[in-house]
Parts: C-alpha cells; structure tokens; sequence
C-alpha cells in the first residue's frame, strides 16, 4: 500500500509537466502567429508607393521582397525553448510521411519486383545451359587435339585407311537405322493408317477424323456426309471384290503375272500407301540432290498422296499434279 501511494504523484507530476509544455508550446505558436499577422496587417494598410501621390514603380515588388529578406537575415530565427515538444511533432509528422511514401512506393514496384525475378531466373537458366555448351565445346576441341596429334604420328595409307573403316561403320549404323525405321513404318501403316486411307478413298471422312474403323464399316461404305452407312453388305459379294480391283487395282502376284487375289479394302490401301513410299524413296536418292527428277508420276490422285502431302513429306509439282515428290527436308542440315 505504500509503494501505490508513492508512485500516484510521481504519475500525476510527469503529466501535468507534459501538459504544460503542451501549453507552452502551443501559446508560443500563437505569439508568433500573431506577430506575422500584425505585420501583414501593416503591410496591407501601408500605401502601396513609398511617396505619396506617386505612382508604384516596376521594381516596387522586388524591393518589397528584398526588404523582407534583409529584415529576415538581421533578425534572429525562431528556436523552441528547451523543453518545447514541436521538435518532437516535427520529427514525427515527418517520419510519418517518409513511411507512407514508403510503402506506396513499394506498392507500386511490387510488379516490377516479381518480372526482375523472372528475368533473373530466366537468366541463370541461360548462363547454365552456356555453360554446359562450353563444356562440351571445350571436351569437343580436346579430343580432335588428340586425335590431330595422333595423327601427325601416322602415315598418309594409315590415315586413309581408317577414314574408310569409319566410313564403312557409319554405313552400316545407317543401314541399320534405316531398316528400323523402314520397319516402324510398315507397322505404323498396317496398324492405324491403312484403315483411314481406306475410309478416304471410299467417300469416307479425311485421315484423322475418324480413328476406329473395322473393315465391317468399309463394307458398309459411306453416305455423301462422309459417314458409314447403316445397311450392310455381304462380305462375300463379288461386287466389293470388283470395287477393291477398280480403285487399287489387280495385285500382281510374285511371278509378274496379274491375278484376283482375295483382298479387303485395308490391306490394299495399305499396300498401295507401302508401294508409293517405295518408289518415292527411290526416286529422292537417285535424284542426287536433283529435284527436277525426284518426281514420281501417279496415275492418279490417292488418299495415300494426299496424307503425304498434308503431313508436309511431299509435294506435288506446281504445274502438274500427277507428279509428286519427297520433300528432301535433311539436304539443308547436309549443307
């Protein structure tokens, strides 16, 4: 109880000394409000000429000011007494301001913050792929420092003989790619594109549109809105036998004569699609860089020819369109 009753005044001291400074202030304040108030009511009942009956000359204005200047560089400049709180105020209004300012202009360069980040990851990714380049670059001069001071050791027969041997391991990797591919290609056409080039060439929607069709469909056949028919055919009639030999033609059989094979609309289609990749390829590497006889002549225009073309592997003649051509799209990586 007797420590409460001596921090009361202690308490009640420190805020009445505030209040008075407060007061102090604010009637200091006031003192010199008034005083500039007084002054300009002097100025305003002043004449406006420093003679009377003259009239005010075109430097009246800057004297004035000039008059105000010295009288305010003569007198002494205001300073709050000691234990005034408007330096407090001040300091304060100002920090104020310098945090609002802050703050929106941290708002307004938060967007510009967020694409300085992204160009600066976008920067590291590409100093990173530069530097893996380099690498490569630098392993890429090392080993042909190597092999050219290896080479400096060897006669001209040795080093003509290992070019061929790497010549000839090339070609036999070539070749092996190629029947890869060649293969891959034979697959791809029996399994998803001989049914589609068929469905085409019978009226059928264009490759792609329709993907699952059975041969049940192309028995079928299609309307003129490029769909399948809902009244079957007989698969044994003769009369599909006869639509399979008009658009595709007679299979030759292995001994060069024309026969009647028994075949559907799929497995000719696929046929003729493998038969014009042939001779196209054919053509390309016995053209030697040659376009102009690159060219191979159809006898008519085929779905296989169109799908060629769509896909950009081919390209028919610009004056004739019964010739058509690969497009030899690897010359330019050659050259």
């Amino acid at each position: 109880m007797a420590g409460s009753t001596h921090e009361a005044p202690q308490v009640n001291n420190h805020d009445e000394f505030h209040a008075g400074n407060l007061e102090q202030t604010l009637q200091e304040l006031q003192d010199i409000v008034k005083e500039h108030e007084d002054v300009l009511n002097k100025l305003r009942a002043s004449p406006p000429t420093g003679r009377e009956g003259q009239s005010p000359s075109a430097t009246a204005p800057f004297d004035i000011m000039k008059t105000a200047y010295d009288e305010l560089a003569s007198s002494t400049p205001y300073l709050p007494f000691p234990d005034s709180v408007l330096p407090a105020l001040v300091a304060l209004r100002r920090t104020h301001k310098t945090v609002e300012e802050t703050k929106a202009y941290l708002s307004t360069h938060n967007g510009s913050i967020q694409d300085t980040k992204k160009k600066l990851e976008l920067a590291k990714a590409d100093f990173s792929n530069q530097q893996a380049l380099a690498h490569s670059l630098r392993g890429r001069i090392q080993s042909l420092q190597d092999g050219l001071a290896n080479r400096m050791d060897m006669e001209p027969e040795d080093i003509a003989r290992e070019r061929i041997d790497e010549l000839k391991q090339k070609k036999k990797t070539y070749d092996k790619e190629r029947s890869k591919l060649l293969k891959s290609l034979g697959r791809f056409i029996n399994n998803h594109l001989a049914g589609m080039l068929a469905a085409e060439e019978l009226g059928g929607p264009v490759v792609g549109d329709m993907m699952d069709i059975d041969e049940q469909d192309l028995v079928a056949g299609f309307n003129s809105q490029g769909r399948v028919k809902t009244v079957k055919a007989k698969p044994g009639d003769d009369k599909r036998q006869r639509r399979i030999d008009e658009i595709w033609g007679p299979r030759d059989s292995e001994d060069g004569r024309g026969e009647n094979h028994n075949r559907d609309e799929i497995t000719a289609a696929g046929q003729e699609m493998r038969d014009l990749t042939e001779e196209l390829l054919n053509s390309l590497s016995h053209s030697e860089g040659d376009n102009s006889v690159a060219y191979v002549h159809l006898l008519k225009e085929s779905a296989a020819a169109r799908f060629l073309v769509r896909a950009k592997a081919a390209q028919f003649h610009p004056k004739d369109s019964n010739r058509l051509r690969l497009i030899d799209f690897g010359r330019e990586l050659d050259d």
